[in-house]
């Protein structure tokens, strides 16, 4: 592709640019796949280009700027060699990279089959605040009980939450259970 001066027409500015027949069959292509919505925008940004659309009617009909516009075609000529898609895409961006999906899981399903007391934990079940806290401690990981529980929805792992009831009894649980009070000592026979 070659790119030419951008020459003033009636207010407006055009640019001129050559694809190669490669380049636009590669365009045309990207515009029929299912592919990134922002890859296809800018493939027909550059078709439009090719046709001898200016850059402003290109942005009204694209909704974006003419910035854009001049954006899209820098980084598709900028980046020759690479595969077309690749030319069109967003570059690599910094941030925090996702720790948690991929590094946990395994971690947590070797170990949540275990009985935390047998590794020194005062628990017998395990909860998401005791699995964040065993993988700070023993695998230097820090995440959030959020992650965990993001882990464990995709390992399939069903919570069993414990019942913190077992010391309170109604008065009638034996009759529930289908015995009688006769034992109990809370209801005397009479006899006549």
């Amino acid at each position: 592709m070659t790119r030419g001066a951008i020459l003033p027409v009636e207010e407006e500015f055009v640019v001129a640019i050559t694809l190669s027949g490669d380049e636009r069959v590669m365009l045309e292509r990207l515009l029929t796949e299912r592919v990134d919505a922002r890859v296809v925008r800018r493939a027909q940004a550059l078709v439009w280009l090719d046709d001898g659309d200016s850059v402003e009617e290109i942005a009204e009909r694209l909704f974006v700027s003419r910035q854009c516009i001049y954006n899209w075609l820098s980084r598709f000529e900028s980046r020759t060699g690479e595969e077309v898609r690749v030319r069109l895409g967003d570059a690599v961006r910094t941030g925090r990279p996702p720790t948690a999906t991929g590094i946990i899981d395994p971690l947590i399903d070797a170990v949540i089959d275990k009985d935390p007391r047998q590794l020194g934990y005062r628990q017998t079940v395990w909860t998401a605040e005791l699995l964040r806290r065993y993988l700070d401690e023993v695998h230097h990981i820090e995440v959030s009980k959020r992650s965990i529980h993001r882990a464990i929805a995709r390992l399939g792992i069903a919570w069993k939450l414990p019942r913190h009831t077992l010391a309170h009894r109604e008065w009638f649980w034996r009759q529930a259970k289908g015995a009688s009070n006769a034992g109990s000592g809370g209801a005397s026979a009479r006899s006549s």
